[in-house]
């Protein structure tokens, strides 16, 4: 009498014949003898597994709490299923011992953000040493990893402490440079203005000193009647305002009768000319 196992795709049949292995089959339609024989099977799919979180101690002794996935498949179905009592297992203390060694010579800022770093340490660490379990372990990826509350409250203190001083310090800066940005700007109007003042004090300057020179330009080409002529029509304006006293240089005494007024007071005798010094 025999028996029929169907060993599916992916998986390899395991023969025990009276509880002791004797071959391995692949997939496909198999017989054997019940009582006798039993065929197990074993997937050599690639298997997700995920560790759950546990704790590792970082270089500067920061707790922090690790989430790992990982891939893996059978390589050796013997070794899987007779020489290990749990394979997984195994491979998984296996794991988590060489991530403990790793994050244990970082700091914890460092492993924060470092996981691409600890994935491959990780891979090339554990290497084929899960080949002893028949496992081999395609891919690994560090999912989380969270420090301990206490440690989060106080790196969440120093992060606001730190926005707080570095917004301090950007806002001093900005008054800093609005401060002398103000500065800068009265003083460039204070110079404006200076200048130009001191342009249109010069302007000023030049206007006059063209203005007198122009005058004793003319002064000094104008003719000797031209002043005498400028002081009789002073004096004949001066006798006219209703001043009392005219004082006259001793060479315009003569010039006096012919300010209608004088000449009609000397004609009448109310008043006498002045007598004319006579000459060193």
């Amino acid at each position: 009498m025999f028996g029929i196992r169907i060993v599916r795709q992916n998986n390899e049949g395991l023969v025990e014949t009276l509880g002791k292995y004797k071959r391995s089959v692949t997939s496909g339609i198999h017989f054997y003898m019940p009582l006798i024989q039993k065929i197990r099977t074993v997937s050599l799919a690639m298997t997700p597994l995920a560790l759950p979180n546990y704790s590792v101690i970082t270089k500067d002794n920061a707790d922090v709490s690790a989430s790992l996935t990982l891939n893996y498949h059978v390589t050796n179905s013997v070794k899987y299923q007779y020489e290990n009592t749990d394979s997984v297992e195994s491979m998984a203390q296996l794991v988590r011992g060489h991530l403990r060694d790793i994050i244990g010579r970082m700091d914890l800022n460092e492993a924060l953000g470092s996981t691409a770093k600890i994935n491959l340490e990780l891979a090339t660490a554990i290497g084929d040493l899960t080949d002893t379990y028949g496992i081999n372990v395609d891919r690994t990826n560090i999912d989380e990893l969270t420090p301990s509350k206490a440690i989060q409250s106080a790196m969440d203190k120093q992060l606001t402490a730190d926005r707080e001083r570095i917004a301090t310090i950007a806002q001093a800066e900005g008054e800093a440079k609005s401060i002398e940005l103000t500065t800068k700007a009265k003083n460039d109007a204070l110079m404006a203005t200076a200048a130009a003042e001191a342009t249109a004090t010069r302007t000023r300057a030049d206007a006059e000193k063209y203005r007198i020179d122009t005058v004793n330009s003319s002064l000094g080409s104008a003719q000797p009647g031209f002043f005498e002529n400028q002081s009789i029509t002073a004096f004949s304006d001066l006798a006219k305002s209703p001043a009392n006293v005219v004082v006259i240089p001793n060479d315009h005494v003569a010039d006096l009768g012919q300010i209608p007024a004088i000449g009609a007071a000397l004609k009448s005798g109310f008043v006498t000319p002045p007598k004319t010094q006579p000459k060193a």
